[in-house]
């Protein structure tokens, strides 16, 4: 484990930094965790096939070294994944250094004190990164000139007064804009891992905060992109559907979570 750092050594680190450095511990203060391939695809993609995985891993043991960014003990897709299968969190002294950084970044979604990163369980580490996978998927369509990424805030960063003294709690609030057009959208990631009871009640409250006329971060409703894993998952969502009332209809979007990127895409559009 890294020795700690005094703020002074910190300060002289971030200065050192490189801006792909800084861009790297941005995105894990937005989403808290990536895989190697999520940052090949986000911040090595330039580089040619053959050096884009030799990059990436040298980039993050530097930044490992320094206890900026920290492996995980667990990984995604199994041994033969290697490296690109490692999952990395912000380390105690990248925690440290985000308010150094000269890049606007959210950290409302950190503990207020930098702690060490513990290895969530199985099912709570594939929800956040199938969170942190449309983060990725949104920057590649950004890179592709179909849209630009304005917000991107999960968890508590994202969570907002629902009008009745608590809070909706989204697993991402996003705002998309193309030419002239603003989406505003809060995400749901649904694994088909809580009942199809649990899942009402939480759509039923996104029905609530719209029929109460509240408004949502970018000062409008925003609509609800609901992903499922799989077709039996779509049809539990749509008999809930069909049991809430007005405005659920329009305001819910319910996805296969593959196709959730080229749909937002496609509404942002029309």
């Amino acid at each position: 484990m890294p020795a700690r750092q005094s703020p002074a050594m910190v300060e002289r680190l971030v200065d050192q930094l490189s801006p792909r450095d800084r861009a790297i511990l941005h995105d894990l203060a937005k989403t808290r965790v990536l895989t190697g391939n999520q940052f090949t695809r986000l911040h090595f993609q330039d580089l040619s096939t053959t050096s884009r995985d030799r990059t990436r891993r040298k980039v993050l043991e530097r930044l490992a070294s320094h206890d900026l960014v920290t492996p995980l003990e667990r990984t995604i897709g199994g041994a033969r994944a290697g490296s690109s299968g490692l999952v990395f969190a912000l380390g105690v002294t990248g925690q440290r250094a985000l308010p150094l950084l000269d890049i606007a970044t959210d950290t409302a979604s950190l503990p207020t004190r930098a702690r060490r990163p513990w290895t969530p369980g199985q099912s709570f580490l594939k929800h956040t990164l199938a969170i942190s996978e449309l983060y990725v998927q949104l920057h590649e369509a950004q890179a592709a000139s179909q849209l630009t990424l304005v917000r991107f805030a999960v968890e508590a960063a994202a969570w907002w007064p629902d009008g009745a003294g608590g809070l909706i709690k989204p697993d991402a609030s996003v705002c998309l804009v193309s030419d002239d057009v603003e989406d505003s959208w809060f995400l749901e990631v649904d694994r088909a891992t809580e009942s199809p009871v649990t899942l009402g009640r939480k759509l039923r409250r996104y029905v609530d905060f719209a029929r109460t006329g509240q408004l949502g971060p970018d000062g409008v409703t925003p609509r609800v992109l609901l992903t499922v894993p799989h077709e039996r998952r779509m049809r539990d969502v749509q008999q809930l559907m069909a049991r809430l009332p007005p405005p659920a209809d329009q305001l819910i979007l319910p996805e296969f979570f593959e196709a959730a990127t080229a749909r937002v895409v496609q509404v942002l559009r029309e």
